[in-house]
């Protein structure tokens, strides 16, 4: 295919939607008919030009754009197997949440804004997973922020999704500063802007087994930029408190913008293999989050609050699984739970209805210990059997088998509710059906991805001594959560109990600090004429609570 054609089908996608986000500048109001008929081409041209870009990469397998910029820094875009991948789930995503933002806000006073305001996020994910150079794949990633924060105080009038927005502002510029120290240190080192310089350069460095200068220091910065986008603890409580925005925002941050920080080390897998220190700190602060935030969830009685939750156990995971340097399984599960996600966020207006009819009575476990024994063992010899069978060497994919350990430990639970369930030969016979299914969707669907990665992310490389201490220590606590959980109902119901509980509930009150340091816990007397966006703001106007009424309902009283 002309070259200029091909960087004028990559490019259409993002310029389409900034045409939309121009024309709500003129259309900011209801029924903006020019910026939906743009939004909806947008969706649609996305779709296309991703077909395009996976049809171009599977016959070429790499196509990069020329440089416009100077000093070997500027605007080029990269076309591979995982921007492309990227790409389609963007289109996908892009036309479900567009179309259904038109239904949803149709009637609102601000809808064309909210529209143009949609397409330039979208537009700036689209650069992000196109970018070939490090100085476009910085500003994509600022722009991604920025957009975001426009979405997040669409209503400027709610004080808790202003609170949110601050936090978010707050933890997204520490990301910038990160990343932009990191690349800045790439930059120096190897003189290109380049992605595929830099990483054909490190491969050769990495051949010669002598580790290059600056290599962690980079890939810590690399390792901290995703930890702060992907709301890690301690740095969550902002993802959780932003539901007050249009359910739409939800699901494109959940979906799409959260997964910017795996999406990061993934791009940068060449830089994180050379290191030691960064994925060691990836696989602490994924897996202590994954955990801690699988616990809240179920703690939570608001549904979108759990989702949020949810989402910040997931992207732990995430990362974690990028620290054990199985990329193509981290790649997977991204876009597995964007999918998931979205749909979670929105059909959640409609899951409690769905709940409520529900005739399908929920299994419980008694918490004995012989079914808990069985049910691990059966769980334990499926996915050994498949391992086996896979030809899997547990010397040099023991990482791979890790990661499967997580997954048998959740099937576990499906096989002791199967036996307690009196006996029940069709339970037992559904349950061993869905654990072969979710077995095997496991290897065949992260082969497949090996496949399709292979030659763009590192190897899965024999891991060293402090890898295999430190997800071996993962493990045992991933399994005793899960231990615990079924033996629950054996264990006293106490005070400290329900005390665990509740801290868990609240997230270890580790929001209640972020709170404390935006001065967002004072209560302080406000100016209505004020925009909240220009006035500090305190947690009890969040919940709609005022001193100055307050006072008028005392003195009335």
């Amino acid at each position: 295919m002309p070259y200029n054609f091909l960087i004028a089908f990559a490019l259409l996608p993002p310029a389409a939607f900034v045409a939309t986000a121009l024309a709500s500048w003129f259309q900011p109001g209801i029924h903006p008919a020019l910026t939906r008929r743009l939004g909806a081409a947008s969706t649609m041209i996305s779709i296309m030009a991703a077909a395009m870009c996976g049809y171009i990469v599977f016959q070429d397998g790499l196509f990069q754009t020329d440089l416009v910029g100077w000093y070997d820094l500027g605007f080029s875009l990269r076309l591979d197997v995982v921007s492309a991948i990227m790409v389609g789930m963007i289109a996908l995503l892009g036309f479900v949440i567009f179309k259904f933002s038109i239904n949803y806000l149709d009637g609102d006073q601000r809808q064309g804004a909210f529209l143009g305001r949609l397409a330039a996020t979208i537009a700036s994910v689209q650069l992000l997973v196109m970018a070939g150079n490090l100085a476009l794949l910085f500003v994509a990633w600022v722009l991604t922020s920025v957009s975001l924060h426009r979405l997040l105080v669409f209503y400027n009038h709610r004080a808790g999704a202003i609170i949110a927005a601050r936090k978010k502002f707050i933890v997204a510029r520490l990301a910038d500063v990160c990343l932009l120290v990191a690349f800045v240190i790439l930059y120096n080192q190897f003189g290109s802007g380049n992605l595929e310089t830099i990483f054909t350069s490190i491969r050769s460095v990495s051949a010669s087994a002598s580790p290059w200068e600056g290599v962690e220091v980079v890939a810590i910065f690399l390792a901290m930029a995703a930890i702060l986008k992907s709301a890690q603890f301690p740095t969550h409580g902002w993802l959780i408190e932003v539901m007050e925005t249009p359910t739409p925002v939800s699901a494109l941050l959940h979906a799409g913008l959260l997964n910017a920080g795996p999406f990061l080390i993934i791009r940068m897998a060449y830089v994180m293999d050379a290191s030691k220190a960064a994925p060691l700190l990836l696989m602490a602060v994924g897996g202590i989050t994954a955990l801690f935030a699988s616990v809240a969830y179920l703690t939570q009685p608001s549904v979108k609050t759990a989702l949020g939750y949810s989402s910040v156990a997931h992207m732990g995971f995430s990362l974690m699984v990028c620290g054990m340097g199985v990329y193509p399984a981290a790649m997977l599960h991204l876009v597995a739970h964007s999918f998931y996600k979205a749909h979670s966020f929105l059909s959640s207006g409609s899951a409690v209805d769905l709940l409520r009819m529900s005739k399908i009575a929920k299994l419980s476990s008694s918490g004995n210990p012989r079914s808990i024994a069985l049910g691990l063992g059966l769980a334990l010899a499926l996915y050994s059997g498949f391992a086996i069978l896979w030809g899997i060497d547990p010397a040099k994919d023991f990482s791979l088998l890790a990661i499967g350990a997580v997954i048998t430990m959740g099937l576990s639970k499906i096989f002791v509710s199967a036996i307690e369930a009196n006996r029940n030969p069709a339970l037992m016979f559904h349950a061993i059906s869905l654990a072969l299914l979710v077995t095997l969707a496991f290897f065949t669907l992260e082969s497949a991805m090996h496949s399709l990665l292979l030659g763009q992310v590192p190897e899965v490389s024999t891991p060293g001594f402090g890898t295999m201490i430190l997800t071996g220590l993962l493990l045992l606590v991933f399994a005793s959560a899960v231990i615990i959980q079924m033996v629950s109902p054996k264990i006293p119901h106490n005070t400290s109990y329900y005390a665990l509980a509740i801290h868990f509930r609240n997230g270890f009150y580790a929001n209640a600090l972020f709170d404390r340091l935006i001065s967002s816990l004072r209560i302080l007397p406000q100016d209505d004429s004020q925009p909240l966006t220009q006035r500090p703001l305190n947690r009890f106007e969040a919940y709609g609570v005022k001193i100055n009424e307050q006072e008028e309902e005392l003195n009335a009283v």
